[in-house]
């Protein structure tokens, strides 16, 4: 088992949608490292579910990664904010997961308690500059953030 960070803005989807939909795919993502991350996970890998672009950032909850491989299909809709011209179903370029909501944190573990915590070779999203909507963590950081919550 693997353990990620997914990021996302509350206002375009939260922990709280995830709740409510159960399973979702998360589509969108457009950079390719991300992608690749993305394509790097298995089934059962956990994700942290990160919430940007806030008044307070951080880590909000947890999700299950429970089909990997897909293909985005945001990629091929013409009205979608997430289309790619350059995609086509035969040759798509963007892949992505469905995750399954776990749990939501009764507190956030905001991106300021993470950067006393952690330095920026431990989690990447510490980094100054980083603007990655996925990435790995280490199973010890993710052992250190479950005691965060």
């Amino acid at each position: 088992m693997n353990y990620w960070l997914l990021k996302s803005e509350p206002d375009v989807y939260s922990i709280e949608d995830l709740k409510r939909d159960r399973i979702s795919l998360w589509d969108g993502v457009r950079n390719y490292q991300a992608r690749n991350f993305l394509k790097a996970m298995e089934s059962g890998d956990v994700a942290f579910f990160y919430h940007s672009n806030t008044k307070i950032p951080g880590i909000v909850g947890l999700a299950n990664i429970i089909e990997i491989n897909l293909i985005d299909p945001t990629q091929f809709e013409v009205n979608s904010p997430y289309f790619d011209s350059k995609a086509t179903p035969h040759s798509p370029r963007w892949y992505t997961v469905k995750v399954e909501f776990v749990e939501q944190f009764s507190a956030i573990i905001s991106l300021e308690t993470l950067k006393q915590t952690f330095n920026s070779e431990e989690l990447a999203l510490v980094k100054r500059g980083n603007r990655l909507s996925v990435m790995p963590v280490s199973l010890s950081v993710a052992e250190r953030i479950l005691k965060l919550s």
